[in-house]
């Protein structure tokens, strides 16, 4: 197993994929395409939905491609943990009723012995417990031994999201080591503990959820494999997380190179250089694929990104705007897979700039008032909170973050209310409007 950069290693497994007769198709964009059941695309199989429904036919049956995604559940942890980030990218080949478990299960194990040449002994495979097709193609066919093959429920290695095309899944974990574990003799793939990484997700689109807790068979069957890039170059690289990948781990040296901070030695500094250094990534992606700072969906969540990494660059000194400098960092570590983001980088920096720009303006003194609110302890009136956001442009997210960092709260329903108030104002003000003209 050598050290491979990240780049290398999307270009190694998007090869690997068309040698095996798959049609390599560049990412698709963050924003879903007649999809309103998405705000962003955090999946690699998101955008080939409407090619697993048969709804439309796909370009080839077989079909590889490196994702961009995007998840914010956890926005509020991203940065406190080592673990969490909102933007990562997604390796994953499909098969549209073509192949099945036979031909993927193989691959699968091909790609991660022979051309990444991973020990097969570090390698550990997990099946659905009643899935005794793919543990008999790991026993027999790939030749794992029995005590490495993990039975795992359906909570586990089940996929399924209500009704409609569902199936088992096989997972691929790679053993860390000894020094990630729990010390428990029976430690193995399911445990709690770090010591087990899962790096390959083979899905088995092969039955139909009736709804009724019945399931049918699907007549054409179909293969979704997941596998997030940075967590394989973690692997790869031998590094413990995600901002120490050689590609994030630059960005994140840029932001220390600013700051003038060393990663490493102070916690709460880490905390701002990790958030500053995943938000970076983000925007920069969700601003090349067209998305706004805004107040509303999707460009709300670029907004709450950018003013939350340029409140981090405060907290750890930084008294400038620097996220158009950063972003220079983010385009020159990426466009060998994206060179779009070059072509664009006039335009990441205008509107990058520019929001940074706007939230400078009222940051410090709304942080100032909010500092004095602070000083009573207890939970933020929704009044005090509304007043933040209406006159200094905090979003309630911000707001809640900096309180959360005290142990306090705010009272969002008091926000809610009078945010609602002052939409159905603007209502009627528009109505009038256009009553006049």
């Amino acid at each position: 197993m050598k050290w491979t950069s990240l780049n290398d290693l999307r270009e190694q497994y998007l090869s690997f994929f068309e040698k095996k007769g798959h049609l390599r198709l560049n990412s698709f964009s963050l924003v879903p395409d007649n999809d309103k059941s998405l705000l962003l695309i955090n999946s690699g199989m998101a955008p080939m939905k409407k090619y697993f429904t048969g709804e439309v036919i796909p370009p080839r049956n077989r079909v590889t491609t490196c994702q961009k995604c995007i998840r914010t559940p956890d926005l509020e942890r991203v940065g406190y943990t080592a673990r969490h980030g909102t933007y990562f990218e997604m390796l994953g080949n499909f098969s549209f009723g073509d192949y099945f478990k036979n031909e993927a299960i193989p691959w699968a194990w091909e790609f991660l012995t022979e051309e990444l040449e991973i020990p097969k002994e570090l390698l550990w495979p997990s099946v659905y417990e009643e899935d005794d097709e793919a543990y008999a193609i790991w026993r027999d066919v790939i030749g794992v031994p029995e005590e490495r093959i993990v039975k795992l429920g359906k909570e586990d290695n089940f996929w399924e999201h209500g009704t409609g095309p569902c199936g088992p899944c096989s997972e691929i974990y790679f053993d860390r080591g000894e020094k990630y574990g729990c010390g428990s003799k029976d430690c193995k793939p399911g445990c709690d503990c770090d010591r087990y990484m899962e790096i390959w997700n083979n899905v088995f689109s092969q039955f139909n959820n009736m709804g009724d807790g019945t399931y049918t068979e699907l007549e054409h069957k179909n293969i979704d494999t997941g596998m997030g890039l940075e967590r394989l170059a973690c692997v790869i690289q031998g590094v413990d997380n995600m901002f120490e990948v050689d590609t994030v781990r630059k960005i994140l040296d840029k932001v220390c190179e600013i700051s003038g901070k060393k990663y490493g030695t102070d916690k709460n500094v880490d905390i701002s250089i990790r958030a500053i250094t995943d938000h970076a990534r983000a925007s920069t992606f969700m601003i090349s694929d067209g998305i706004i700072p805004s107040n509303e969906g999707r460009g709300y969540v670029l907004r709450r990104l950018i003013r939350r990494a340029s409140r981090h660059g405060k907290l750890i000194g930084i008294s400038r705007p620097f996220l158009q400098e950063l972003i220079l960092t983010v385009i020159e570590e990426n466009k060998a897979g994206y060179p779009e983001l070059y072509d664009k980088k006039e335009l990441i920096k205008k509107v990058i700039s520019n929001e940074e720009a706007s939230f400078s303006k009222t940051i410090d003194q709304g942080l100032n008032i909010l500092s004095e609110l602070m000083k009573n302890g207890g939970t933020l009136s929704g009044e005090d909170a509304f007043k933040l956001y209406d006159t200094y442009g905090f979003p309630i997210d911000l707001t809640k973050d900096i309180l959360s960092e005290k142990g306090m709260d705010v009272d969002e329903d008091g926000f809610n209310e009078l945010m609602k108030i002052q939409r159905e104002k603007a209502r009627s003000s528009r109505k009038a409007s256009d009553g006049e003209s």
